[in-house]
C-alpha cells in the first residue's frame, strides 16, 4: 500500500505501525476514514476488511460465479502466515449472497484461475506482471498494493495517502475480465485527478459508471476546479442528455462524455441526475 511520503511502501510489511480505520461496511457507505478516527486496527486487519468488502461489492459473470450455493474463493499471492490467518479468521462463516467465502494461498497460473479474487502481496512485486499476463481475460478480480500495480494489469490498488486509506481502480482491466464493481464503490474510488459526487432523484440504481478522464490539455494547463452537470436518464436506464451547470468548458466536456456512458436500472419514468466532479483533489 502506498504512502504519500514513502512511495511504494506496503502496510503489510513487518513494520508494525498502527492505522486507524473503521473496519465495517462503513468503509464504503461513508467513504475513506482519516487516521485517528473511530477504531484502531492492525495493517493486516485494514487490508482484510477491504478485500472482504471488495468481494461484497463485485459482480462476476454467471459462468465464473453461478447463482446458488457455491464458494467465492479469495486467493493470496505472497505474504506471511499471519496475514493469511487474519484473512481466514475474518471471513470464517461469512457469505456473499449465496456464496460462502473461502481463502487459500495460491501461486501457479491454474491456482490463480481457480479464484474469484486474488490479492498480490507487495513481497511478490517482481512476479506481478507475469502472473497477471498468465491469467489472460479470466474473470478474476486482481487487487494489489504497489504503485505500479494498475499499470501492470491490476484492477484495484490499495494506497495510503496523507493519512487516508484509498483505492484506485482501472476500469479497462475490469471490462476485459467482464467484472463489474458496484457504482457506489466506483464513486468512492480514488481517481488520478479528482473525486466524484452523484445525486439521483428517488432510489434509481446506477448500474454502470466510470469517472471522467482528465484531458491532456487540461493537465498541461494545470486546470483544477469543480464541474457540475445535470443528466436526463431515460426509462430504459440510458443517459439521454447532459447539461452543464457550471465548470471550465474543457473539464466539463470530459465529465459530459463520461456521464453519457453511464447506465441506470430501468424505471417507469425519466429522472434527473446531478453530478459534481472535483478535478485536482
Amino acid at each position: 500500500m502506498r504512502r504519500g511520503s514513502e512511495p511504494g511502501r506496503s502496510l503489510s510489511r513487518p513494520l508494525r505501525t498502527r492505522v486507524a480505520l473503521w473496519i465495517s461496511l462503513a468503509i464504503f457507505t461513508l467513504g475513506p476514514q482519516s487516521v485517528g478516527q473511530v477504531q484502531t486496527a492492525s495493517e493486516y486487519q485494514v487490508e482484510v476488511a477491504y478485500l472482504y468488502n471488495f468481494a461484497k461489492f463485485t459482480e462476476w459473470p454467471k459462468q465464473s460465479l453461478p447463482d446458488g450455493p457455491s464458494s467465492l474463493v479469495i486467493g493470496v499471492v505472497g505474504g506471511d502466515d499471519e496475514f493469511l490467518a487474519v484473512l481466514k479468521g475474518t471471513v470464517a462463516g461469512k457469505t456473499v449472497g449465496t456464496h460462502t467465502v473461502t481463502v487459500k494461498r495460491v501461486s501457479s497460473p491454474d491456482e490463480l484461475k481457480s479464484c474469484h479474487l486474488v490479492f498480490f502481496h507487495s513481497s511478490e512485486r517482481k512476479r506481478i506482471q507475469s502472473a497477471i499476463a498468465g491469467l489472460g481475460h479470466a474473470s478474476v478480480l486482481l487487487v494489489g498494493e504497489e504503485p505500479t500495480f494498475l499499470q501492470q494489469g491490476g484492477m484495484i490498488n490499495l494506497a495510503l495517502e496523507n493519512g487516508r486509506i484509498r483505492f484506485e481502480v482501472d476500469q479497462a482491466s475490469l471490462d476485459r475480465a467482464n467484472i463489474r464493481l458496484s457504482p457506489k464503490l466506483l464513486t468512492l474510488a480514488k481517481t488520478d485527478h479528482g473525486s466524484l459526487d452523484v445525486q439521483t432523484e428517488g432510489t434509481r440504481k446506477l448500474l454502470v459508471s466510470a469517472p471522467p478522464v482528465y484531458p491532456e490539455l487540461a493537465h498541461k494547463m494545470s486546470l483544477k476546479g469543480t464541474v457540475h452537470v445535470q443528466a436526463l436518464v431515460g426509462r430504459d436506464g440510458t443517459v439521454k442528455e447532459v447539461n452543464v451547470i457550471g465548470g471550465h468548458p474543457l473539464l466539463a466536456e470530459a465529465v459530459m462524455k463520461a456521464v453519457m456512458k453511464w447506465k441506470y436500472e430501468p424505471a417507469s419514468k425519466e429522472t434527473l441526475v446531478s453530478v459534481r466532479f472535483v478535478f485536482g483533489q
